[in-house]
């Protein structure tokens, strides 16, 4: 399997499909975490009449939680910064991978068909992210003396995709902010 993800990766299409889905997942988490630290709901509030077993009031229980809805958002930003800046983005990976299979299981749990398709989707994202730094992740989920492969994507490896995914970063972030500030208002 190794050695099969290693002549993929050398693969450049593959290479540029890979730093984009970085700058995609790290955004979404990123985009979604600036409210949640500015302590702004992210569902409207649920009205007196709306069942006490739906989505929107799972999300006000967090919210009303306070430091938990901190926590959940900088734990998104740093994962999706992590993921974005492409030289720590095996990290953010490993990160993001139980926030959004957390998010997932909310999601089946309280019958969410719109955002399932969304949040199904992002964990096969993170996936396929996992499989393709497989020979970094290796050691830390196979016993014994391993031997380690690097896959030289010189292409993949470039710091200008480093450079970009801060530059991005900072416009979501900046992007959101000024949501949040108009949001405020």
């Amino acid at each position: 399997m190794e050695n099969f993800i290693s002549r993929l990766k050398q693969n450049l299409l593959l290479q540029v499909f890979t730093i984009n889905l970085r700058y995609l997942l790290g955004s979404a988490f990123v985009y979604a975490s600036i409210f949640k630290i500015n302590g702004i709901r992210f569902m409207p509030k649920p009205t007196e009449g709306t069942p006490i077993n739906t989505l929107s009031h799972f999300f006000e229980a967090m919210y009303q939680a306070g430091v938990y809805w901190h926590f959940i958002g900088w734990g998104q930003l740093i994962a999706g910064f992590l993921i974005m800046s492409q030289s720590f983005s095996t990290l953010g990976a490993v990160a993001f991978f139980p926030l959004i299979l957390n998010i997932f299981v909310i999601t089946i749990s309280f019958n969410a068909p719109n955002i399932l398709l969304v949040t199904t989707l992002m964990l096969f994202a993170n996936t396929y992210l996992l499989i393709w730094d497989w020979n970094r992740l290796k050691f830390i989920c196979l016993p014994g003396p391993l031997t380690y492969i690097d896959d030289k994507a010189a292409f993949s490896k470039k710091k200008i995709w480093t450079f970009i995914g801060l530059v991005l970063f900072f416009v979501v972030v900046s992007f959101r902010l000024y949501q949040t500030y108009h949001y405020m208002l």
